[in-house]
């Protein structure tokens, strides 16, 4: 059997060396290096950095994949373009290592495959993943994230993460010009998309899920003032509780737009910046046994019901292959100031935490 690694000593490793989404060539060596020496069967080069592990029981039964993020963030600080582990994966990453060392030599029957995933920030990585064929013999799929301090308490798990519905939307809108002494001869993209705005802020959806809707981003007009401007466009980040929720926003978003432009003469066309990023769909028998092995494993105190979470491309996974049983836990490891900060800080020994549910939960099913 492996010896077990020390999670702390992982995640600090692959904090110094934080790659961007498709680029992660150094954190998959590592990470390939590591499941070799345990002993496992290690392909690299998985839809482009992606890393797999397998270890297959003498007995039958299901396959469950384990998953970890592994990319960092991009950001520009002081004229300077930087690249940090902002989001935790490098502690995802770390914990799924800690993990595999655990449960080496241990898995007695079905498969367990590990996947650590390239490229979750661009949203883009679990697509390619799966089309790889990743998924094809896999059963279950389980994931895990940190959590920030303002959202559960620091050395608690959560046995459900939240995540919603997401995607990033523009609005087109094309009108008129004239000169601006003669307003009435033009059709004024600036007060279209205003209205727009202000319209879709009084669409109404069921008051009994969760959402938002919110414009982030108006460009309108030229250099000059005098002008009255005949093209511009809005983005929109739009998010729901449910994936039903979210195609009946984007419904009503694209006809409020359409109808509001009409209005003035001019015209709005919405497109979709990529694919929507699924909500999660959880297997609630899963989810019930995941919080019975947390309360198992470290306590009824340290567990929380569920946590609130923002967009990620792991519930791809779900969509493609809906016989999938899913399960995602949070691990409160007292992030702060929050999650995507530059300055995000961790407590690394809250991490054995998910390495020990993690571990408990999988030898359960193959152990």
């Amino acid at each position: 059997m492996a010896q077990e690694l020390n999670v702390v000593e992982v995640y600090n490793d692959l904090h110094k060396i934080p790659e961007l989404g498709f680029q992660e060539v150094k954190t998959s060596a590592y990470i390939a290096e590591k499941l070799k020496e345990m002993g496992y069967e290690v392909t690299t080069g998985v839809a482009k950095t992606g890393v797999v592990a397998v270890e297959a029981g003498a007995e039958p039964g299901p396959c469950i994949m384990v998953r970890a993020d592994m990319d960092a963030l991009p950001f520009k600080i002081n004229g300077e373009n930087k690249v940090i582990h902002a989001c935790g994966h490098d502690s995802h990453s770390a914990m799924l290592l800690a993990i595999a060392s655990r449960l080496q030599g241990k898995i007695k029957r079905g498969k367990l495959k590990l996947l650590f995933q390239p490229a979750e920030e661009t949203l883009k990585g679990a697509l390619e993943v799966i089309d790889t064929g990743v998924l094809e013999d896999v059963d279950m799929a389980l994931g895990l994230h940190i959590r920030p301090a303002s959202d559960i308490p620091e050395g608690t798990i959560a046995a459900a993460l939240m995540h919603s519905a997401s995607i990033f939307v523009r609005i087109d809108v094309e009108g008129f010009s004239a000169h601006a002494s003669r307003p009435h001869q033009g059709v004024n993209c600036a007060e279209m998309l205003a209205a727009i705005v202000q319209n879709s802020g009084l669409l109404k959806f069921a008051p009994t899920l969760t959402w938002s809707m919110k414009c982030t981003k108006i460009e309108v007009g030229g250099a000059a003032v005098n002008v009255i401007p005949d093209k511009g466009y809005c983005m929109y980040d739009v998010r729901a509780q449910t994936n039903p929720l979210m195609k009946e926003i984007l419904e009503k978003l694209e006809r409020c737009a359409q109808n509001t432009a009409a209005s003035f003469g001019g015209k709005a066309t919405m497109k979709l910046m990529g694919d929507v990023i699924p909500a999660c769909e959880y297997d609630d028998d899963l989810v019930k046994e995941m919080s019975d092995c947390i309360a198992e494993t470290l306590g009824a105190d340290k567990l929380r019901a569920t946590s609130i979470g923002g967009g990620e491309d792991f519930h791809f996974f779900k969509v493609k292959k809906p016989s999938l049983r899913v399960a995602y836990i949070g691990v409160g490891a007292g992030a702060t100031p929050g999650l995507h900060h530059p300055d995000m800080k961790l407590n690394p020994e809250t991490l054995v935490n998910g390495v020990k549910v993690m571990t408990a939960f999988v030898l359960k099913h193959l152990g």
